[in-house]
């Protein structure tokens, strides 16, 4: 650790590639100006959308547009992460929402920054209490997973109570939460993973797991009201068949001509097809937090790696077999 009260250790991306990419460098700890807190991270995550922008893994048509956005040869924010857990230890000039040592959780979203030992984060924006009935580890995994379900079965999807649900990827990081949220929603879910991974899908509220491997959803000659996609695998010609009159088809991840494409599908069959970036409300982060503080959500841990190995943690994710959230703990 740096022995410095002005500077931190920071993952910093030297340039877009493998997890070797990712170094521990010291860099200016920052200060909170007005309205705003400093949070010392505890623990954060390295998400498939970290993963993704490390190595320009995206896809069809968005890696251009990405560097556009990012920065070209390497980020212009060279340190990753979106979601954090950690407790406030400086307050800006004007902030009484908060008080030193509260533990909060926070989304920064595309503004990154969370693989670091300090953050600043505005006082009224994307930061709410951590539920006491999580650990820091299961704080930092709430928001990547949960915003992105809530938006897409909630916001966009309007899941009604009683409604079929079937969710392809249901172990992963998105999966795991969206078959928790449908639940609290009311809805009947069907999971779509491997067998390794059916006990889990099963813990966490799946009425029915399909194991991929063994059985096609498009051959099991059910149907659906919503498909939920996290994985980027099931096009709308391939959904098309197990979905109800006024069915909608959610893909979390497509390419450029898909989600450009979506606006125009399903129209002549009476289905919506919806694809493009989740929002990160505020709102929804409370209703995450109320729920595990209820003991109706809780954020699956694949594995917690110290900061000193963030870069194998970045190769975990890079495996394609995590189940749920990789978790790096930055401080006790």
């Amino acid at each position: 650790m740096t022995t410095s009260p002005h500077e931190m250790r920071a993952a910093c991306l030297t340039a877009y590639g493998g997890p070797e990419r990712v170094v521990l460098r010291d860099v200016p700890r920052p200060e909170p100006g007005p309205g705003q807190v400093r949070i010392r991270v505890v623990a954060t995550t390295v998400s498939s959308g970290d993963a993704r922008v490390r190595a320009v893994r995206v896809p069809r048509g968005m890696a251009t547009l990405m560097r556009l956005a990012l920065g070209w040869s390497r980020p212009r924010q060279p340190v990753l992460g979106t979601e954090l857990a950690g407790r406030i230890d400086a307050l800006g000039e004007g902030v009484t929402r908060w008080k030193l040592g509260d533990a909060v959780i926070v989304m920064r979203g595309i503004s990154m920054g969370a693989h670091a030992e300090s953050v600043v984060q505005p006082a009224e924006q994307k930061i709410v209490p951590m539920p006491a009935a999580l650990s820091f580890e299961e704080g930092a995994a709430v928001c990547f997973g949960g915003l992105t379900a809530l938006h897409y079965l909630r916001t966009v999807a309007r899941l009604a109570e009683g409604e079929r649900l079937l969710v392809i990827g249901a172990s992963g990081a998105v999966g795991s939460a969206a078959v928790q949220v449908a639940r609290v929603l009311g809805a009947h879910v069907t999971g779509v993973c491997s067998a390794a991974n059916r006990e889990l899908v099963s813990s966490l509220g799946a009425h029915r797991v399909l194991d991929y491997t063994r059985e096609a959803f498009a051959d099991t000659g059910e149907t659906w009201d919503a498909v939920l996609d996290c994985i980027g695998a099931t096009p709308y010609a391939r959904a098309r068949g197990v979905l109800r009159p006024g069915g909608r088809l959610l893909r979390v991840v497509a390419d450029l001509p898909a989600e450009l494409a979506a606006p125009f599908q399903g129209r002549g069959s009476g289905h919506r097809v919806t694809a493009g970036v989740s929002t990160e409300r505020l709102e929804d982060m409370l209703d995450l937090c109320q729920w595990a503080e209820a003991g109706r959500f809780r954020p699956v841990l694949d594995s917690v790696f110290p900061f000193e190995r963030i870069a194998e943690a970045h190769a975990r994710v890079d495996s394609g077999h995590k189940r749920g959230s990789v978790v790096v703990q930055i401080s006790e």
